[in-house]
This record gives C-alpha cells, structure tokens and sequence, in this order.
C-alpha cells in the first residue's frame, strides 16, 4: 500500500481498505509510511491489520537536507516510528534514503546511514535512491541544487559498502537486505511477475500487458463512479521486447543474467562483472552497478544475438533462488 503517504489517513480508513483484501497465507503485506505519522497506536492497529512490514520514507537524518528535500519530518520521529513497529509486532520494516540533496556531504550521508543502522529494532531492509530532477517541479526550476553525477556516485559507494558491512546484501540496484528479507513485491517487478494496479497512478502488469492508472484521485474516482477503466494508457510487449527486457530487469540484481546474453570479448566491461551465486550466470560488481545502463545496452535478447539460439518464445529467469521469506 502505497502512493507515499497513505499513513495521512484516518487509522479507520486505513483498516477498512486492508480489510476490504483477503490475504493469503503468510502474505507480504507492506504499507509506506512517513515516521512523523506512524505513531504507536497506528503501528497496533496497521498489525491487527495485517501489515507485516513497513516501508519508512525517512529519506535523510539530516535537518538541512530534509529541508532542501521538502520533506517536514524530524529527524527524532525516525527513531519514535522504530519503536513503534517493533512495540507492535510488525515482523519487518524498511527505510527509505535519498542521497544528492543540497547541503549533504559525505560526512552527513554516512552519519544517515549510521544513524539508520543504530536504529531499535534496526530496520531489515534499506534502500537507497540518488536524487532525480523532475521536468517542472521547483528542484528542476533551480539548478544550483541539482545533484552532481559523480558525487552521487561516490555516495552510492558508501552505501553499498556500509550496508554490506552491516549484513545487509544487495540485492537490486537500490536495495539492501537481510538474507530472508528481501521484499517480494520488488523482486517480482525485477522478475518480469504480475501485479494489478489499484488506486490513482498505479502500474499492473499481467503476462506482458502492462498498463497504468490516471494519476489524479479526483480523475481516477470520477472514472470509477462512471464505470469506465480508470486506465490511463496501456501497451502489450512482443516476445522479443519482453525477452530484452527480462534481461534488462534481471541484470539489476544480484542473480544476474545468463553469461550467454553479454558479449564476451568486450573491453568496455572490463572490471563490471562477476560471476553470479549460479553456475552460468554474471551479475554487476559494484562499479558495474555505477554503469548499468551501459552494460544493458550490451545485452544480447537471445543470449548468442540470434532468435534461434533460445527460440522466439523463450523465457529469461530472475533467478530460480526463493531467497524472500
């Protein structure tokens, strides 16, 4: 459940919608949440719920960059909404960070990442995301606090080896976890799955039809009250396109791509590959990670280049590990 900021509902609104679900047996149910908001009494009743993991948008530790980011939180409430979800038995929780902002430093960003990781109970799953400028928005409208490309870089460094350091993994470009607590909506993006798009703005995709929802809730309710699919666009990918994109999916993980699907005599990717956890597979070293988009341009949709070499309906697999628990 998310959108960013579902948690500014009434707790009765909020149950109602995880009530209107019928869970499956030992389901993820994650829902995002601004600590500010999470308080222990919500926390309770999100469990009584449901929820069993929680999705915490704290972005940075940092006051001065919270301020450059927007964002109204203090950085106290972080630790407040730990509590909380702990006190209330919600088995998992992730935090958020943003890294580039305007007035980080590298001391600032790792004084983030130690505070994250001193957090009770530390939180399982960390994912990090370096700062995009958006087309329009008042971040665009002023360069001076655009980020720059290789400080944002280094700072992804930093990330990585700190949350490795504290057993946390990577296991996509932009997530770390516990072995055991990877989120399983992610990996099903990552794994080409089927997902329904509920509420404004959101995504589905099912067995190559991809489609995504109006993004104003004023346009999506009005659609649904008139009994018209609150569907903003859609396509439908041929079996190349999905075979290429399969690829470009999985090569963002830590299980990688069949070596097949990258060229072998290539000296641009000197030094951004290794081999994966399974035999005949390669995945991104953490300069690889830094250049990813240039190593998918090299991906071969067919393994050898060639439609026969795996046929035209062929299917690339994420991975066959269930490593999500």
């Amino acid at each position: 459940m998310g959108g960013g900021t579902p948690t500014q509902l009434e707790e009765a609104d909020l149950v109602r919608l995880l009530g209107t679900i019928e869970w499956a047996e030992g389901a993820e149910v994650t829902i995002e949440a601004n600590p500010e908001d999470l308080t222990a009494p919500l926390a309770r009743a999100l469990a009584a719920a449901g929820v069993t993991r929680v999705s915490l948008g704290v972005q940075s530790l940092d006051p001065a960059v919270l301020i450059g980011l927007g964002r109204r939180h203090d950085p106290a409430a972080v630790s407040t909404a730990a509590e909380a979800i702990g006190a209330a038995g919600i088995s998992s929780y992730s935090v958020d960070l943003i890294y580039g902002g305007a007035g980080e430093t590298d001391t600032s960003f790792l004084a983030s990442l130690e505070g994250v990781l001193a957090l009770e109970p530390a939180p399982s799953h960390v994912s990090a995301y370096g700062l995009t400028v958006e087309p329009g928005t008042p971040l665009w409208r002023d360069p001076a606090r655009h980020p720059d490309d290789d400080v944002e870089a280094r700072r992804y460094e930093l990330a990585d080896a700190r949350l490795e350091a504290a057993g946390l993994r990577w296991y996509e470009l932009s997530n770390w976890a516990r072995p055991g607590h990877e989120a399983r909506h992610n990996i099903g993006y990552w794994a080409e799955g089927d997902y329904l798009a509920i509420g404004a703005a959101a995504h589905g995709h099912r067995s190559g039809h991809r489609w995504w929802n109006l993004r104003t809730p004023e346009r999506y309710v009005r659609a649904v009250a008139a009994g018209v699919r609150p569907v903003a666009s859609e396509e439908h990918l041929g079996a190349r396109t999905r075979q290429l994109e399969a690829l470009e999916l999985a090569l963002r993980t830590r299980w990688g791509v069949p070596a097949l699907a990258l060229p072998t005599r290539d000296e641009a990717l000197a030094g951004l590959l290794e081999p994966a956890e399974e035999e005949g597979r390669v995945r991104l070293t953490r300069r690889g990670r830094l250049l990813a988009n240039e190593v998918a341009h090299r991906l071969l949709p067919f393994g050898t280049g060639s439609p026969e070499s795996h046929g035209e309906g062929a299917t690339i697999t994420l991975c066959p590990t269930r490593s999500a628990g």
